[in-house]
């Protein structure tokens, strides 16, 4: 049994290794003790790229799978419905056309959006009605954007004058770190970060504090670094 072929690929992510192994775990016939599980890949993707939901430890009886969008099955969010003995499948109120189930079970989703975030679950129908099932979870995030910083002055006086350094940002849940001279910053006490990081404070300033300074923001999938703030220290 051959599994069916995928869409085009169209450049994204080299996911033909990842259909390989759901090729090859079509014809594997797992202990009848084990439990269905779900490896996903992926579980941290970027925008527009690809994620399998791989599934192991099929039951040797099994005669269908339903994949549901959520924690739980039900059928106002059911995605696609596959029968073993005749690879027919059929879509649900969830499916979005992106979506390709293989004959183990396994789920590939192309060109992920933010709104695919969340949990999914399989359902597996079996011979005897011992049904399984298994839920899994991945994030999508968006590329990060490249911030800039803004300094209350380029050109301060030491012991006498302080200086804040704003990371100005329009992407949400990321980390901000520091970089001064191209390394990570080494916060003195004289400095003071807010909870965020978006704010760099130096109090007093001290010509050690000359230098270039950088903000890079990050999430699981990217990082992008701002250009460099030269501050001068007379």
């Amino acid at each position: 049994m051959e599994p069916p072929s995928a869409p085009p690929h169209r450049g994204r992510v080299p996911w033909q290794g990842l259909l390989l192994t759901v090729s090859l775990l079509t014809f594997w016939n797992p202990p009848a003790t084990a439990q269905v599980t779900m490896e996903i890949e992926p579980l941290n993707a970027m925008e527009g790229k690809d994620v399998l939901l791989l599934v192991y430890n099929v039951p040797q009886d099994a005669i269908g799978y339903n994949w549901y969008k959520g924690d739980k099955v039900d059928s106002n969010y059911r995605i696609v419905k596959y029968i073993i003995s005749t690879q027919v499948n059929s879509t649900g109120p969830e499916y979005s056309g992106r979506e390709t189930i293989y004959p183990n079970g396994s789920l590939l989703f192309q060109n992920v959006t933010l709104n695919d975030t969340g949990y999914y679950t399989l359902h597996v129908t079996t011979a005897d009605l011992e049904n399984e099932e298994v839920t899994g979870q991945f994030r999508v995030y968006q590329t990060v954007a490249q911030p800039s910083i803004h300094a209350s002055s380029s050109t301060v006086t030491e012991d006498k004058d302080s200086v804040v350094l704003t990371c100005l940002t329009s992407d949400t849940g990321i980390s901000i770190q520091w970089i001064f001279n191209n390394q990570s910053l080494q916060v003195t006490e004289r400095m003071e970060l807010s909870q965020d990081n978006i704010t760099l404070s130096i109090n007093p300033v001290k010509r050690e504090d000359a230098g270039e300074y950088q903000c890079e923001v990050s999430n699981p999938v990217s990082h992008y670094r701002s250009d460099i703030f030269r501050l001068t220290v007379e």
